[in-house]
């Protein structure tokens, strides 16, 4: 079993208990990971080949139809002008878009894509996609989790074939401003939705044997990111609401509450392993620490000292 927890940054001051603290202290670490979610991801749902095309993976476990063709996300996000640039405040599931909104929007912004021979859909209000040709060349945009709440034009891509998907973008946010529905949205209290942001572009790799969830390993994550890539090789789906002693790959790594994360899944982990319902407990977190636990390591009652969060 295995917890893909967040960066320790994300938790601030907040430490474990003592005693789960003490538990932690006994288990082995392991090589130290890259840094980053991308990273953390494919340390456990590995991809053949290079790339990030998690738009291909996406739209496989959303609608089935990813073989054949390059694949680009398009998700609706909200931009905010400020004195220092421009920043992503919101995208995805953040903006809690219906299907009417989906079905105001999308007919104004189809255009712009078809002119250019791209189709565009949206099979799930906050994941939007761009169909391309499979021999399409796409530029390697930031996803928008490693952007959020910064200046777009750090994430820019200024290569020559970044230009095009930028004048598409510009193109976009005109359109956007201008639609009267999102002034329907701001009169609701809600957040706009005023511009696309482009990731994730690819097609569909081949399926990681040996690797990734094959073999009956589950990947559990309320992350659609994360499911895709689990769903590309084996089983991906939500996460339970609380630890289950049930083989997998479970990520808790969106939150920013440790209270949570040691209630309601270290702690009943940490008995699982000394009752010998799991045979061990990995963890894994967004800076790329690891530890590994198993039912022994608790005689190790001498070793000291706080094991995660790293300060």
């Amino acid at each position: 079993m295995t917890l893909l927890l967040p960066a320790a940054a994300r938790l601030g001051r907040q430490r474990l208990s003592k005693g789960t603290a003490a538990m932690l202290a006994r288990g082995d670490r392991l090589a130290a990971g890259d840094p980053g979610r991308r990273a953390q991801l494919l340390r456990h749902f590995p991809l053949v080949g290079q790339g990030w095309p998690i738009a291909a993976l996406s739209r496989q476990a959303d609608v089935g139809d990813a073989e054949g063709a390059a694949w680009l996300r398009a998700d609706p996000a909200w931009l905010r002008p400020d004195i220092n640039g421009v920043r992503l405040m919101a995208h995805g599931e953040a903006l809690a878009l219906t299907a009417a909104d989906c079905e105001a929007l999308l007919p104004a912004l189809r255009p712009l894509f078809g002119d250019a021979g791209f189709t565009l859909d949206a099979p799930h209000p906050s994941r939007w996609y761009l169909r391309l040709p499979r021999e399409a060349k796409i530029p390697a945009f930031s996803d928008p989790g490693d952007a959020l709440g910064e200046d777009i034009f750090e994430h820019l891509d200024t290569s020559p074939e970044g230009r095009r998907w930028r004048t598409l973008a510009n193109e976009v946010q005109v359109t956007l401003h201008n639609h009267p529905w999102n002034a329907g949205r701001a009169a609701r209290g809600q957040s706009p939705v005023n511009a696309l942001w482009f990731w994730g572009g690819g097609a569909l790799p081949p399926v990681v044997e040996g690797g990734g969830v094959v073999g009956g390993t589950h990947g559990f994550s309320d992350d659609d990111t994360a499911r895709a890539l689990a769903a590309a090789s084996g089983r991906g789906t939500a996460l339970p609401p609380r630890f289950t002693p049930d083989a997998g790959v479970y990520d808790i790594e969106g939150t920013r509450d440790l209270q949570w994360i040691e209630r309601d899944w270290l702690q009943p982990a940490l008995d699982a392993l000394r009752a010998g319902a799991i045979d061990a407990l990995e963890l894994d977190d967004g800076d790329g620490w690891r530890l590994r636990l198993r039912r022994w390591h608790a005689l190790r009652v001498w070793r000291r000292g706080a094991a995660w969060p790293a300060a």
